[in-house]
């Protein structure tokens, strides 16, 4: 499952892209400087958009760490999403790019291959996540899972789930059924390449 994405937009190419959507991004804890990342990994700070309470039509983006401490202290970091309805604390993950990786082909090498996924044709793409507070690490945020689309199969048997666009500003809508909205994407939507 998902343990590193990327992120190389700025914020006002989120902003903008969001502001597409008629959503308008607010920033309560100031504008923050984002840095394009090849690889955020599991604890790091990243950004997310989180609904902002009595308000609709806007959201805000703030920096969160991604996972948290689960009961035997292993980092929490993919949700599975099946069968729960997650009726708060809906996020989210803005990414550009997201990795898998498989046993190599090449029996010399030690380390996995990594493979990079992209969606064609839209610069960011949003993961359906949650947030929750937690007295060891404050606010955090999980990515949710999903069984594999056909674009992921081949490389992992899980994924996690990436909203469609035009469901943004349903899964910020605690309102909006899930059954609706965590759906794997059609085939031939995400590119993959072999980076590692």
């Amino acid at each position: 499952m998902c343990n590193d994405y990327r992120l190389m937009v700025d914020v006002a190419s989120i902003v903008e892209d969001f502001a597409d959507l008629k959503i308008k991004i607010r920033f309560g804890e100031g504008t923050p400087n984002l840095e394009a990342r090849e690889d955020i990994k599991i604890t790091d700070v990243a950004p997310i958009v989180r609904t902002i309470d009595g308000v609709s039509d806007e959201a805000e983006l703030v920096q969160r760490r991604w996972s948290w401490p689960g009961p035997n202290k292993r980092p929490v970091y993919n949700f599975r999403s099946e069968g729960r309805e997650f009726n708060s604390n809906r996020c989210l993950i803005v990414a550009d790019g997201f990795y898998e990786f498989t046993e190599p082909k090449d029996q010399k090498k030690k380390r996995k291959d990594k493979w990079l996924f992209t969606k064609k044709d839209e610069p960011i793409f949003c993961i359906a996540g949650i947030w929750r507070d937690t007295p060891e690490v404050g606010q955090a945020f999980t990515m949710l899972t999903m069984e594999p689309g056909p674009d992921v199969a081949p490389y992992h048997d899980r994924q996690i789930v990436i909203l469609e666009r035009g469901a943004w500003a349903d899964w910020l809508d605690p309102t909006v059924s899930v059954k609706s909205l965590l759906r794997p994407l059609p085939p031939g939507t995400l590119s993959i390449e072999h980076v590692g």
